[in-house]
């Protein structure tokens, strides 16, 4: 919701088109002022799982108010899914292996009927759509075809490396169709746009790069995580997707000061994580999910932030915008010299680059230990905003909106 807010501050007139529950937090309670949410049933699988969780959530709320603790402590394994649970998750994996481009394909017929009515009734001067997922595309397709301006945030191409194969033509189709028809197509980043210009002969001024950023806002969120200042604190949030391998990280991890430990919070993580866990829980900390503003306070207190590049370098993982924005230095592991995220970091100077090599990773750790232990940590790196504001999402906010009164004289298509 960052972008729609910085639009609504700049006086554009902002509709949200999303589903009903919202898939994040803050559409449920940050909506900003100027910003009005149009909700829409999900499908029925989507909608079936979101009812039983809230009646799961208001059974045992009393029994979580009572259980509540100050800080976020480490985890042991998760709890493994009863039957009942086991069945709900089969039932999804079905639906998400027939649904394009996976179960959240099943909201399209919905969204389509709402969308068509807010075309009649609000008459946009552009039509936004934010993918992922691509279903989000086929509908503004459908703006366009009734006549209305289209900006694609296509962010990555459709077509990808963790596309599945059942789905990799209709993906292509489609994202040739979006840069065929949009009036501006915007990718986040310089690898993306060029992928886009070369497999679809697009011209240059069709396609621009829109970074994912950082809010420069000061956050009122508490910090949830209790690190030991005697300890180097390292701290990855974010998903942990099988083109995003921790092993390299953990196996360092082992090898290096006994005084490092890794904090990870995400929604997800590979069972060989668990295993990890359980054989050096002085090692590592699963956090689970934090709420987004909680994840950005702890951030801002770790000692140093973990960033591990995805396989593929176009895709440049958003979190390290976040870190930008928290001020503490930055691992960055990745092995391709042509990674944007390790270009970042260089150019900023605000961490070091590091290979996805157990070795290389723990020699790193180390010396990072060591500074800490010196008193020169903070002082070993950039760690200043100047010339982050082109990554907060206040200088994204105002690119866009140039973007989108560019849109609104005719051009560029």
């Amino acid at each position: 919701m960052y972008l729609t807010r910085e639009l609504a501050e700049q006086g554009v007139d902002v509709h949200v088109l999303t589903v009903d529950p919202p898939p994040t937090s803050m559409l449920r309670s940050h909506v900003p002022a100027g910003v009005e949410v149009h909700r829409v049933f999900p499908g029925f699988v989507v909608g079936g799982v979101a009812w039983l969780a809230k009646r799961k959530r208001a059974s045992r709320k009393n029994v979580a108010e009572s259980a509540s603790s100050t800080h976020v402590a480490a985890t042991s394994a998760p709890a493994r899914l009863n039957w009942k649970g086991r069945l709900v998750e089969s039932i999804q994996r079905f639906a998400a292996h027939v649904c394009f481009p996976d179960l959240r394909g099943e909201w399209r017929p919905f969204a389509s009927r709402r969308l068509h009515q807010l075309l009649d009734e609000l008459r946009p001067d552009v039509v936004v759509s934010s993918h992922e997922p691509a279903t989000t595309l086929q509908l503004g397709a459908l703006a366009k075809a009734r006549g209305f301006r289209w900006l694609a945030d296509l962010g990555d191409p459709v077509l990808s490396f963790y596309t599945p194969e059942r789905w990799r033509a209709k993906s292509l189709g489609l994202e040739r169709r979006t840069c065929k028809e949009a009036d501006l197509v915007t990718v986040t980043t310089a690898g993306a746009r060029a992928v886009l210009i070369d497999r679809h002969r697009l011209m240059g001024d069709r396609v621009r790069v829109l970074t994912q950023g950082y809010d420069a806002r000061p956050t009122e969120a508490r910090n949830p995580v209790d690190f030991d200042p005697q300890r180097l604190e390292l701290l990855f949030t974010g998903s942990l997707y099988s083109f995003r391998n921790p092993e390299a990280l953990l196996d360092g991890l082992l090898a290096c000061d006994p005084s490092v430990r890794l904090n990870i919070a995400t929604s997800r993580w590979p069972e060989s994580l668990e295993q990890w866990l359980v054989r050096h829980p002085e090692r590592l900390r699963l956090l689970g999910f934090l709420p987004h503003e909680e994840a950005v306070a702890a951030q801002r207190a770790a000692d140093v932030l973990v960033n591990i590049a995805n396989d593929d370098p176009i895709h440049l993982p958003g979190k390290i915008f976040e870190y930008l924005g928290a001020r503490r230095p930055i691992l960055h592991l990745g092995d391709d010299p042509s990674d944007a995220g390790a270009a970042i970091v260089a150019e900023r100077k605000c961490g070091w680059r590091c290979q996805q090599h157990a070795p290389s990773i723990a020699s790193a750790l180390s010396s990072l230990a060591a500074l800490k232990r010196q008193g020169r940590l903070d002082n070993e790196f950039n760690l200043q905003t100047d010339g982050l504001e082109r990554y907060s999402w206040q200088g994204i906010g105002r690119q866009l909106h140039g973007f989108l009164a560019d849109i609104g004289r005719g051009g560029p298509a």
